[in-house]
């Protein structure tokens, strides 16, 4: 900002500069012409009238100007061609770069033609042209200078304010001797930083009271289904239904610690080295028991390979991502491999549209593949806070694929 103010000022100084030069340059060059014209037409004037009077007068001739006398009927061959067939007049002639101002007049005994070298006066234009543009380059590049130095004591404190902002320094924003605009902002920032601060506040508190709220009915309801699955004489299809309630209540209850969480910063508590094989074996056959498919799990991990990271905050991480991949598939096999410090989970569903690749994210998107509801939310929100990466993208053989880069976090036994 501080050099385009800086940039900004030099070339409008420039600007005006050149302009106002230019103008005097085109009013000089105009007076010039003006006072050739005369010069020439007076110089013409008296050598006719010193001619009549003194026919044997020697003619003007320097090394810038000189005249011709042709008489009546004579050839004159001693002209040059470039001015022998001017009319009676005034005119300018070039030759090359060079440029002559030619005057020519007649009387009842001879032809006149009068020719003028203006080298010396378009050298002077040049160089004053010259010395125009560098003046102004000059003071150009200080005003540049300068204005770089007093846009940054401007500046200056909207730079701190940035800063403060940023870090999100307490205490309020607003400083003493600040520029008029510039407290506007701060104070117009200060609002703002209340109203969302009220915000997540109150989000924080409804999410928090929805949670315990609905795990009183929830334990209810697992109970009952744990006691109706463990009645001796119960039909296997019952067993199963009350284990499908069981898992389902453990789902809704995932869910609403999903919702405390992303209401939250989620940051890790305990770092432990967690084995990756046995916690994605553990977390798929959970899933399987929500929602039984003929989908297979195909790991390419190495054995013994460890991760050091919160293992609450993992597993949360792990299932949404499983779930996502298990979601969109209905036979085949989701591939999990491990390459170097990424782990990427492909499924074998129909993929993400291109446009929806950049949102897949974002909470309750609805894409190609429906609803994304807040598990990838999730996932974005553990790894941001964990210094992980996820992204997204279709695999090269079809379907969506997820990928969870751990960078140091990830070890090798």
């Amino acid at each position: 900002m501080r050099f385009r103010v800086a940039a900004s000022l030099a070339a409008l100084v420039l600007l005006v500069i050149l302009v106002q030069s230019g103008s005097m340059v085109l009013l000089l060059h105009e007076k010039e012409e003006e006072f050739i014209e005369k010069q020439l037409g007076d110089q013409i004037e008296h050598s006719m009238a010193l001619f009549r009077r003194s026919p044997e007068a020697t003619l003007p001739s320097t090394p810038a100007m000189w005249l011709y006398r042709v008489g009546q009927g004579e050839p004159g061959d001693e002209v040059p061609p470039m001015f022998r067939g001017l009319a009676v007049g005034n005119h300018e002639v070039y030759l090359g770069s060079k440029e002559y101002h030619v005057a020519v007049r007649e009387d009842e005994r001879a032809r006149y033609i009068l020719a003028y070298d203006v080298e010396d006066h378009e050298s002077r234009l040049d160089n004053l042209m010259l010395v125009t543009v560098s003046a102004a380059l000059a003071l150009a590049l200080l005003t540049l200078v300068a204005g770089y130095v007093l846009a940054g004591r401007l500046t200056g404190r909207l730079e701190r304010l940035v800063g403060r902002v940023e870090q999100e320094a307490p205490g309020p924003l607003a400083e003493a001797g600040m520029e008029r605009e510039l407290l506007a902002l701060a104070e117009a920032l200060e609002k703002y930083r209340e109203r969302q601060r009220l915000t997540l506040e109150q989000e924080r508190a409804f999410a928090a009271n929805l949670s315990h709220e609905l795990r009183t009915p929830l334990t209810g309801i697992r109970t009952d289904a744990e006691m109706l699955a463990a009645l001796p004489d119960m039909p296997e299809a019952a067993v199963r239904r009350g284990r499908r309630i069981m898992a389902s209540v453990d789902h809704i209850n995932r869910l609403a610690s999903s919702l405390l969480l992303l209401a939250r910063e989620a940051k890790p508590a305990q770092l432990e080295e967690i084995r990756l094989q046995p916690m994605i074996e553990s977390v798929w056959a959970s899933l399987l028991l929500i929602s039984p498919k003929p989908v297979a799990l195909h790991l390419e991990i190495p054995a013994g390979s460890t991760l050091h990271a919160d293992p609450t905050l993992f597993e949360l991480v792990l299932r949404n991502v499983l779930d996502n991949a298990l979601r969109y598939s209905e036979t085949g096999e989701v591939v999990c491999r491990l390459s170097d410090s990424r782990l990427t989970v492909r499924d074998t569903g129909p993929g993400f549209a291109e446009g929806d690749l950049e949102r897949v994210f974002d909470r309750f998107f609805v894409g190609r593949r429906g609803v994304h509801g807040l598990g990838l939310a999730l996932v974005r929100h553990v790894c941001t806070a964990s210094g992980w990466r996820v992204s997204a993208r279709n695999a090269s053989g079809g379907g969506g694929e997820i990928t969870l880069d751990f960078g140091q976090s990830l070890l090798r036994s």
